[in-house]
């Protein structure tokens, strides 16, 4: 039955939380993304590298662009700082049969003490593809059955908090600190009951979750949909049903800029995680954290990705974003990517072929076709 009474806890009140769909969110995406890439190669063009961000933070793979380990992004931060990533281990989908690989994983999850529920999430993953909570062992033996063969899956434990922030970071090379460049609070996917309406006539009402209501309906290969004794459920009036586990604007996530939550404690919290990451620059780290008011204070939080160069300037999703504003945040964000990157080749750092940033892309979409549907 969906979790009828989730009350999002931990984030601001959704008293005259307005669920809007934005400009941008209108525009079919390979329209969007026109003036983006564009832009893009006017900055290779400008800075004589297409691939350039790929040197923003070198030490890892692409520099964070596409088709990196997000383990052994999270492994890098060093010791004295691991405590605020959310635990996980490791697994490579080695067997024709799930079952060898299943020992593996359980035997793994011992060692680091994690129990059921996990998160599982591809290694190499984007957008929220592929990231499921597994409930038992049976879950956990579909899932690996049904990943892609010789490629690394991640088992996290849940943070406990409903709230969730993508926190945006760049340091300029040669600056003794970073700072925060953005907060962007991120809600899940829900629809509120009104005690009358199904949760199928809810989905397909609301403004927001109409424009994904495959993604519930059962209509989406890539995602794991509601079964139909859960769709014609009648939720009491004012009860909040969660649609997705995972809260991508792919899947009708809503985005609120928060800039005003950033304070120092936060931002030196912060860059001590940051730094504690060789030739970390630029970036974004997803966190879900257990109130606004600890979050601005530097506690009370857990990371549970970091994204390098590829991270996106979420805020620039707010609904109440206009779109002349949201190319705008964009190309600023860009100008910062390639102007990490430039320093860092000033420095002796080399942008990856072109070739090689051409394989890594292909090679994370065609993962991504493969994943299992997310949840």
């Amino acid at each position: 039955m969906p979790d009828l009474k989730h009350r999002f806890h931990g984030m601001p009140s959704l008293d005259g939380l307005k669920k809007t769909v934005g400009q941008a969110e209108k525009i079919p995406n390979p329209v969007l993304y026109i003036p983006v890439g564009l832009y893009y190669l006017y900055l290779g063009l400008r800075y004589r590298s297409i691939t350039l961000p790929s040197a923003s933070n070198p030490k890892i793979e692409t520099g964070g662009f596409m088709g990196e380990s997000k383990a052994s992004v999270m492994q890098m931060v060093g010791n004295d700082q691991q405590s605020w990533i959310a635990e996980f281990v490791t697994m490579h989908r080695n067997g024709v049969a799930g079952d060898k690989d299943l020992e593996n994983a359980l035997a793994l999850m011992k060692d680091k003490k994690l129990e059921f529920p996990v998160v599982a999430k591809p290694d190499i993953g984007w957008n929220g593809y592929g990231v499921r909570l597994i409930e038992d062992c049976n879950h956990l033996l579909h899932y690996i059955s049904d990943f892609p063969h010789d490629e690394k899956i991640i088992l996290q434990r849940p943070v406990p908090y409903d709230g969730e922030a993508g926190i945006f970071y760049v340091r300029i090379p040669g600056e003794s600190n970073g700072k925060i460049y953005s907060i962007t609070l991120r809600y899940f996917p829900f629809v509120t009951g009104d005690g009358k309406s199904t949760l199928r006539e809810l989905i397909r009402n609301d403004q927001r979750t109409k424009l994904r209501a495959g993604y519930y309906l059962g209509g989406k290969t890539e995602h794991v949909g509601f079964g139909e004794e859960d769709l014609d459920h009648v939720p009491s009036d004012g009860e909040l049903v969660r649609l997705s586990f995972i809260g991508s604007l792919r899947v009708g996530g809503l985005y609120r800029n928060a800039s005003h939550l950033i304070t120092p404690e936060l931002s030196d919290r912060i860059d001590k995680i940051a730094q504690s990451m060789p030739e970390f620059y630029f970036g974004r780290f997803d966190v879900r954290f257990e109130s606004v008011e600890r979050l601005m204070k530097g506690e009370g939080f857990n990371i549970i990705e970091i994204n390098g160069a590829g991270a996106e300037a979420i805020q620039a999703w707010d609904p109440d974003v206009r779109l002349f504003s949201l190319y705008r945040e964009f190309f600023r964000a860009y100008r910062l990517l390639f102007r990490i990157g430039n320093l860092n080749r000033a420095r002796g750092f080399k942008p990856m072929t072109i070739g090689a940033f051409i394989r890594a892309i292909r090679h994370q979409n065609h993962l991504i076709s493969q994943y299992p549907p997310a949840g």
